[in-house]
């Protein structure tokens, strides 16, 4: 996929491939110019520990390297994410070398993300850290910015977990729940979960009755196989469960490798894989879908 923008011609993909989180000294706030998010996304890790309940064989998180902290404070990350949401709004961000090349049209914060290093609602201060950004944000006039959760999925049915998705209700949240199979086989292949399938597919329904979800959805060619038309018919089957059962899907986002993977028998579809996957999508579920190259 070209990523360059025409506005701007030096942007290069590069630019949109570039997620590091060790921004500056920050423990647990760093930016990202997403294609994705169409801005600025500003990403908070809740999980410097690496904690999470997949190992999937596309993650790009390096587990081998000692996290600089095991916890979440919330007071540090209250002065990194307002320094954050400061940095972009007043445009000091895109002085900076690794955000000099940002379009015009990307100049602006998107979200909040509740990503990083693990699975966000494993962290025990999750909802204290969503109340924390809503405030934050609407101090700073930016009511308008979403609160994004990429989860797994697996836990959204949690008392806790269910408070902080409150908070995002009131405060313009969203959910990016990860959604990257339809059988059990390829989903422990690829996801390497602790939980069953049906598990996540009933957590994401739950969530999606009481408000519309975004499934986020990565597919790859494995031992440079792509998935079968079994499978794929399989996931698009999955989606109408959901939908069937009550669940309200706002878009399916379809999206490859686009950076190093877990393993190196992992690579990316092409663009026109894609796009078949997205008609599939469409054709058997009706929904809204947006594709991203690797």
């Amino acid at each position: 996929m070209n990523e360059q923008n025409p506005t701007n011609p030096t942007v290069t993909p590069r630019d949109f491939h570039h997620h590091p989180r060790d921004w500056r000294q920050f423990l647990y706030v760093y930016p990202v110019l997403s294609r994705r998010s169409k801005g600025v996304s500003i990403g908070v890790n809740l999980n410097p520990d690496a904690a999470c309940n997949f190992d999937c064989i596309y993650c790009q998180v390096d587990r081998t390297i000692a996290p600089s902290v095991r916890t979440v404070d919330l007071a540090v990350l209250e002065v990194e994410l307002k320094s954050m949401i400061a940095d972009v709004v007043s445009g000091d961000l895109f002085n900076q070398p690794e955000f000099a090349n940002t379009p015009p049209s990307f100049r602006r914060v998107n979200d909040i993300a509740f990503s990083g290093d693990g699975e966000p609602t494993t962290c025990p201060v999750f909802a204290e850290s969503v109340q924390l950004a809503a405030d934050l944000k609407t101090s700073a006039g930016l009511e308008d910015v979403k609160i994004v959760l990429i989860t797994d999925a697996c836990y959204l049915t949690r008392p806790a977990v269910e408070q902080g998705l409150a908070i995002m209700d009131l405060a313009n949240g969203e959910i990016w729940a990860k959604l990257d199979a339809g059988t059990e086989a390829y989903y422990r292949t690829v996801n390497v979960p602790n939980y069953p399938l049906d598990h996540v597919i009933a957590n994401i329904t739950a969530a999606a009755k009481v408000r519309p979800v975004v499934i986020q959805s990565l597919f790859m060619r494995i031992h440079d196989e792509p998935p079968s038309n079994e499978e794929l018919h399989a996931f698009a089957d999955r989606l109408c469960d959901i939908i069937q059962a009550g669940g309200r899907i706002s878009l399916v986002q379809l999206y490859t490798v686009a950076r190093r993977p877990a393993k190196p028998y992992v690579s990316a579809l092409s663009d026109a894989a894609l796009q078949d996957i997205s008609d599939i999508v469409r054709d058997r579920t009706g929904l809204t879908t947006e594709i991203y190259g690797g």
